[in-house]
């Protein structure tokens, strides 16, 4: 098989980095790979840990170009980072000429929640759709749009952060410095700590008996109560976890109802770790945004069909379309169909 026209697809998560190398106008992986960032992970210690990846999956080969996708803040134009919410020394780190330097191809690089978007509207929930938001609720909550046909980051990229819209202005303090933030009620990792702080309360003798069969999970062990967790102990029963998980679909629901005000696209595609939470969840999202929306707009709210892949094929159709540019810009035929073409 022809390696002359390699993507290699990256992706830089709050707590696990991916990667995968396609062919052509394949629609199936060559190969792929995963890992967990290590505990106290830092800028370096990702980036490492990437480069090896990359060169594992390539065995030897060079790619025509790589897609990235990374969980915070980055000027699309430049392909710096900007900051990470949740790993420390992403600070103003030039990441695409860093890969660039390292792989020997050209690279682009965007927020996760835009390249998602790219990805489901190219291979996805959104095919057939002109307009859409999509919505990742894992790590942190972000978003990305697909607008008459094309991707948009708004001025200077900053467009769809609705983690960070504000659904309770009495709410606790989000790490933006913001309280009662999407993303500081509906996130996975805001939703166990909330749950471990009210245990301890209730273990202390001040809060009752609530959460005994999520803490009937984790034993006494509270630091070990995660997002998942929470969702299999609300299928159990726990009213605490079922709160908690209420809490999240709501505040979700609102701001998905606001924005369908604003811009009304046709569909909003929810995809994370947090969406797996469960058909009660997804029916507190749906009914809020429902309420929150004029009755006037309509709008569909559909889980992501590329699941935990929406970030790296996104980032194939953003190498894919850079590979095409930057042909068209030196008069030759790209080795790609257009964006779109099946």
């Amino acid at each position: 098989m022809s390696t002359e026209s390699l993507i290699l697809a990256l992706d830089f998560g709050g707590t696990k980095l991916a990667a995968g190398l396609i062919n052509g106008d394949s629609r199936k992986w060559m190969a792929s790979g995963r890992r967990f960032s290590p505990a106290n992970s830092n800028a370096t210690s990702d980036i490492e840990i990437m480069y090896e990846l990359g060169r594992s999956l390539l065995k030897g080969n060079k790619p025509i170009a790589i897609g990235v996708s990374f969980g915070g803040p980055v000027d699309g134009k430049t392909g710096v980072v900007r900051l990470s919410h949740h790993v420390e020394g992403w600070e103003n780190m030039p990441l695409k000429k860093m890969l660039e330097e390292e792989f020997g191809a050209i690279a682009i690089v965007d927020n996760d929640a835009n390249v998602a978007a790219l990805g489901e509207y190219e291979y996805g929930a959104g095919v057939g759709s002109d307009s859409l938001f999509y919505i990742t609720v894992s790590t942190g909550v972000g978003g990305g749009w697909i607008l008459n046909g094309k991707p948009w980051g708004g001025h200077e990229g900053m467009a769809g952060e609705i983690g960070h819209m504000v659904i309770d202005p009495a709410g606790p303090i989000c790490l933006c410095g913001k309280k009662g933030c999407v993303e500081r009620l509906a996130s996975g990792p805001y939703m166990a700590k909330d749950a471990k702080e009210i245990l301890k309360v209730a273990r202390e003798g001040n809060g009752g008996r609530k959460g005994e069969i999520l803490r009937s999970l984790v034993g006494d062990n509270l630091e070990s109560v995660t997002g998942q967790l929470l969702t299999q102990a609300a299928d159990m029963g726990d009213k605490l976890s079922q709160e908690i998980l209420h809490r999240s679909a709501w505040a979700l629901g609102v701001g998905i109802g606001n924005v369908a005000n604003v811009v009304n696209p046709k569909k909003f595609i929810l995809g994370g770790g947090v969406t797996k939470a469960g058909e009660r969840w997804w029916n507190v999202v749906r009914k809020t945004a429902r309420e929150t929306a004029l009755p006037e707009v309509n709008f569909e709210i559909v889980a992501a069909s590329l699941g935990d892949d929406a970030p790296l094929w996104g980032a194939v159709a953003m190498a894919r379309r850079l590979v095409g540019e930057a042909s068209e810009a030196s008069g030759r035929t790209s080795v790609f169909a257009p964006l779109g073409d099946s």
